[in-house]
């Protein structure tokens, strides 16, 4: 049996990564990046400071696992961009009404 070893980057809820990250940790390139970020899947958290400098953007974790996501709904169900915006703000919205509701249950219990 062959053994590989992995490299990791342990991330936190305060990580925050550069568009070049997200682009190394997705596999993907700074242009896709900038395209989900137009059509408003994605939003850097100093959008708002740094106006359109793009190589200033800093990304939260959670904009990783978003990408992650959308790369996998184009790749797998070939969503179009704005199909993935709508798709993952959808896909949000059910995470918050489940926690919700998790909450109700156990206030109930």
């Amino acid at each position: 049996m062959t053994q590989k070893i992995l490299n990791g980057i342990v991330l936190d809820e305060q990580t925050e990564l550069t568009l070049n990250d997200l682009c190394c940790a997705c596999s993907s390139s700074a242009e896709w990046i900038i395209e989900l970020v137009e059509e408003g899947a994605l939003e850097p958290v100093n959008l708002k400071l740094l106006g359109q400098q793009q190589t200033q953007w800093r990304f939260s974790v959670n904009a990783l696992q978003r990408a992650r996501t959308a790369m996998r709904l184009q790749r797998d169900l070939g969503i179009n961009l704005a199909g993935i915006a709508l798709t993952l703000d959808l896909l949000d919205e059910i995470n918050t009404l489940e926690a919700r509701l998790r909450r109700i249950e156990i206030k109930q219990a």
